[in-house]
């Protein structure tokens, strides 16, 4: 384990602010940072070509438990689900599309240079319940 490895607070920050970035640098426009319901939270919430794309981001400093990616749980997708409902809903969001995007950040040995990963439709609301 590296002695400089951040604390999981300190680490989902900095993965969500590198993400924010990425994403906006990919000509997304960012909506909404830490929505939160009774249900869960989303990342980030933005749209994407005349898509709601709601993102969760996962952030990693090593590949001991697999890509962070996989830590996208079927439960933490339930959570995703039921809180992108809750935000469409509260907005009164109709008539557009929506998808689940996974951002994977994993930092190696040069934390200045992460491995940056887009997961565009990672997974739909489909059978989820």
């Amino acid at each position: 384990m590296k002695s400089d490895q951040l604390n999981p607070k300190e680490l989902c920050i900095k993965g969500e602010n590198l993400a924010a970035k990425f994403l906006k640098k990919s000509g997304y426009k960012i909506l909404k940072r830490n929505y939160v319901s009774r249900y869960g939270e989303i990342d980030i919430v933005a749209y994407d070509k005349g898509t709601i794309s709601f993102v969760e981001v996962k952030t990693r400093q090593s590949e001991n438990y697999g890509p962070p990616e996989l830590a996208v749980t079927r439960e933490k997708r339930k959570r995703i689900i039921k809180t992108s409902l809750n935000y469409l809903a509260i907005n009164h969001i109709e008539g557009i599309d929506y998808r689940f995007d996974v951002v994977s950040i994993l930092f190696k040995e040069d934390d200045t240079n992460p491995n940056i990963e887009l997961f565009k439709d990672a997974f739909t609301a489909d059978g989820a319940f």
